[in-house]
């Protein structure tokens, strides 16, 4: 008898990507703005077909989600990078339910930094 390996959940897509102009436009704010943002790891922006872009899911309203600024930081502080830090956010957990990124707009979100806290241990 073979003993089956558990296959790695694979992580959702974003419903949609936002260009950095986009995103100024939606927070009006300026690109430079954008920017800062992106190096005060406030936002998350990563690369797809050569241009920065942002998830979607990530900007709400007229701001960017509310949790979203420390569960970058604490990943960071864990070692992940912008790519790895995307990762996670979408990557599906049934004891949610659903994914972190998407658990940020609802009563889910300090769960959601209370695990992202837990990636540092």
């Amino acid at each position: 008898m073979t003993e089956s390996s558990p296959v790695d959940p694979q992580p959702t897509e974003p419903a949609g990507w936002l260009s950095l102009p986009d995103v100024a436009e939606h927070l009006e704010v300026s690109i430079s703005k954008v920017h800062q943002m992106i190096r005060d790891r406030e936002l998350l922006a990563v690369r797809r077909d050569g241009t920065r872009v942002i998830p979607v899911e990530l900007v709400a309203n007229r701001t960017v989600r509310k949790h979203l600024p420390g569960i970058l930081t604490l990943l960071h502080d864990a070692g992940y990078d912008d790519e790895a830090a995307l990762r996670w956010l979408y990557l599906p957990d049934d004891t949610l339910p659903g994914i972190p990124a998407a658990a940020l707009g609802d009563d889910r979100a300090r769960e959601v930094k209370r695990r992202a806290q837990a990636t540092g241990f």
